[in-house]
């Protein structure tokens, strides 16, 4: 048999046997072939992507549902990103990172402010975007980045530059701890005019992107890994109901957040700071971070959300 008719053959079993739901039989005495023979077509309509089949755990919703459940549920534009079951954690992660980079591309404008928070998440998302320049983008850092050893504004300066150059931007870093000792502290720095010059361009914005960290997650969150909180922060946090944050700012699993003390001495926006941005991208991967995904929907901090499928319908089951 000629490999073009071979083909069609394939596609002629494929299509009786996956769509119409035909036994083998029927398909070989419909085609004038022997069953074994229906077998090895069906096994050439698999292997040369004629037909493409994927199998999905009991009670898992597929992508598009599971969009449509989630925007329903917290009023969000969504995009779930497919997942295959013997994908890695960094693989989700990526394949997550590559879909919001094209978004926030999208949505980016000339003349314009974009604001950007750091983290794993976005690290990955901007070292997958593609270089397009933006004429008179700004990108400005949203939450401070030095922690207790001092370190920290190295390793976001370097994440900004990348987005700089991928988009021919120019950059407003935010040198201010991530977390003060003290609330006065930050007060009194907040007065200060080079900070409120910082603080006026994050007003203006008009696209923020970010991720949202989790105390445990599969490709660990930057914040909770790099020396920004003490054992003692942890354990007051997870007392106090704290399943994540966004911007470092934590989260309770409801959503709420102003009166978790470490809040007082955090130097990112607030939900309520995020609500008066037009458009707000969260991007999340790996089911541990379903839980403060939800806190931040509930909390109103995004519009746009892009998560893998795993981690989608982990975030549905949690309802």
């Amino acid at each position: 048999m000629r490999a073009d008719a071979r083909r069609a053959a394939a596609f002629e079993a494929a299509r009786m046997y996956y769509q119409q739901t035909q036994t083998m039989e029927a398909i070989a005495s419909h085609l004038g072939v022997s069953r074994s023979t229906v077998s090895r077509l069906l096994a050439t309509a698999r292997d040369e992507g004629i037909v493409r089949v994927s199998l999905h755990a009991p009670g898992a919703r597929r992508a598009g549902d599971l969009q449509e459940e989630i925007a329903q549920s917290y009023g969000v534009a969504v995009h779930v990103v497919p997942s295959v079951a013997e994908s890695t954690e960094r693989e989700r992660l990526d394949a997550v990172a590559a879909e919001g980079a094209a978004l926030v591309q999208s949505l980016q404008q000339p003349d314009s402010v974009m604001g950007m928070a750091w983290g794993t998440t976005v690290a990955a998302l901007v070292e997958a975007a593609e270089a397009r320049p933006v004429p008179g983008l700004a990108i400005v850092q949203l939450n401070g980045a030095i922690n207790p050893q001092g370190s920290g504004l190295g390793y976001v300066s370097t994440v900004l530059a990348q987005a700089a150059s991928s988009w021919g931007a120019s950059v407003h870093l935010f040198p201010v701890p991530a977390f003060f000792d003290y609330p006065d502290t930050r007060e009194a720095l907040w007065r200060e005019r080079s900070v409120r010059q910082v603080l006026a361009l994050q007003s203006r914005c008009r696209l923020a992107v970010f991720g949202v960290g989790a105390f445990d997650a599969e490709v660990p969150s930057h914040v909770y890994t790099s020396g920004y909180l003490s054992a003692r922060d942890v354990h007051d946090l997870r007392s106090d109901g704290v399943v994540g944050d966004v911007c470092t700012t934590f989260l309770r699993a409801d959503g709420s957040w102003d009166d978790v003390p470490l809040n007082a001495r955090g130097s990112g926006p607030t939900p309520a700071d995020l609500a008066r941005i037009p458009r707000r991208v969260l991007v999340a991967a790996g089911p541990r971070k379903a839980a403060p995904l939800r806190a931040a929907l509930l909390a109103g901090c995004a519009t746009d959300v892009v998560v893998d499928e795993v981690t989608a319908n982990r975030l549905v089951h949690l309802g």
